[in-house]
């Protein structure tokens, strides 16, 4: 994989660069090279994300720093549109002839020609984030890089490890957990304050202290998050069910802590956390764990890290491909990629599982069919392959459960949109 992460021409880009001063090009490229954004992030991108005084971009769940060059290119064309008087659509990239946002498959498009002009066939718009990517890594730790990037330390280090200057990593020696035996004790658990304390630092690695200190008003539902006072952490899915089944249980006028005594309702101290964990890992049969083991465990992370370089490697992973890597039964193999899948780290479509961003996860499969049929009108199935990035059967599978529900028309080996074959028959 070193291939796809390969240092990119910069003379050759630099070069690209200065020849692509306006039009849509001229923005894509360098929103992606010089600021590492996504396909997505470029295409949402507007105005009030941009921050000129403050030099950053501020994207949902990151901040990125401005370059210098990006920045004065951004100014540019700020005073270009105001001098022109155009309407005040917030999103920054506008297509150049019906100035409206554009759409995902436009912006790959524009950018592979202008690539293939400038001499970098075979460069892929995302070639040019990893690229950006790397340079961060030239001057930036693993945990910097990854806020900057929006990319976690350990998917950073699968991928970009070979390509980016030797690092040591952080140690933290932490006891083998029986990840099955964990898994069955925190669904006995889930109602109680020892199974509560368990799942947050199991899924979301805190520490004792910060468990007894929080508060409801930390924990916000709406956007899934634990605003800890250093830091704001994720809450996975599966812990979120379990904090708003707790937080509907309790009593408006019981103390805001979240973790409680059983009897008298009062904040938990640290030795009674301790001693109800303790005695629930025991009654689980996991004697020789410790709260704090929950929190990282290093046999664990590597293995996750050999199912994660296999997904990158083979595109994908099976839970047949899981269980014959790690020697895993069905069931722990089962939790193993549910747990991924739960932390981000794997997107489930079907049987399959893979690395996030690089398929279209399964709830955006009808959006992103529909928009591109508006488009281009009709489609084979290949073409429904290369837009959501699956196996061909999983994509014969939604073809043909969108045909039964109505929402498209099959002709032959051809797609189209309802509406459109209505016309077309009339």
């Amino acid at each position: 994989m070193e291939e796809k992460n390969r240092r990119l021409d910069e003379t050759a880009l630099r070069r690209l660069l200065e020849q692509e001063q306006t039009g849509p090009e001229a923005l894509v490229l360098r929103l992606a090279w010089l600021e590492g954004l996504t396909r997505e992030e470029i295409a949402a991108l507007t105005w009030d994300q941009i921050s000129f005084l403050d030099n950053r971009l501020e994207l949902p769940g990151r901040m990125v720093p401005l370059d210098q060059e990006m920045r004065a290119f951004l100014w540019k064309l700020q005073e270009a549109r105001e001098a022109r008087g155009e309407p005040g659509d917030p999103h920054v990239l506008l297509s150049a002839r019906e100035r409206k946002p554009m759409r995902l498959e436009s912006i790959s498009r524009i950018a592979r020609l202008a690539l293939d002009r400038g001499g970098l066939k075979g460069v892929r718009l995302l070639d040019l984030r990893y690229d950006w990517i790397i340079r961060c890594l030239d001057r930036m730790d693993w945990p910097e890089a990854a806020r900057v990037s929006g990319v976690e330390v350990a998917t950073l280090q699968l991928r970009f490890s070979a390509s980016a200057p030797a690092r040591k990593a952080p140690k933290s020696p932490a006891a083998q957990v029986d990840e099955f035996k964990l898994w069955k004790l925190l669904q006995a658990e889930r109602d109680t304050a020892a199974g509560l304390a368990m799942w947050m630092g199991w899924q979301l690695g805190l520490q004792a202290q910060e468990m007894i200190a929080l508060t409801w008003e930390q924990v916000d539902f709406q956007e899934g998050v634990l605003h800890l006072p250093d830091r704001s952490v994720a809450i996975t899915s599966a812990l979120r069910r379990i904090l708003e089944e707790e937080h509907r249980r309790r009593d408006p006028e019981e103390d805001p802590h979240v973790l409680l005594t059983e009897q008298s309702r009062k904040p938990l101290d640290l030795p009674r956390l301790s001693r109800l964990t303790r005695a629930a890992l025991i009654r689980g049969g996991l004697e020789r764990a410790t709260l704090r083991d929950l929190k990282r465990d290093d046999c664990r992370d590597i293995e996750d890290e050999r199912i994660l370089r296999q997904a990158l490697e083979q595109g994908f992973v099976s839970r047949g491909d899981v269980s014959e890597l790690l020697s895993l039964s069905k069931t722990a193999t089962y939790a193993r990629l549910r747990r991924l899948t739960e932390h981000g780290r794997l997107v489930r479509v079907g049987g399959k599982y893979y690395l996030p961003g690089t398929v279209v996860p399964p709830e955006r499969h009808r959006e992103a069919i529909l928009e591109y049929l508006a488009g281009a009108g009709f489609a084979y199935r290949q073409d429904i392959v290369d837009l959501l990035h699956i196996q061909p059967k999983q994509c014969t599978l939604v073809l043909h459960r969108m045909v039964e529900e109505g929402a498209l028309v099959q002709l032959g080996q051809k797609y189209f949109l309802p509406e459109r074959e209505k016309r077309k028959a009339e």
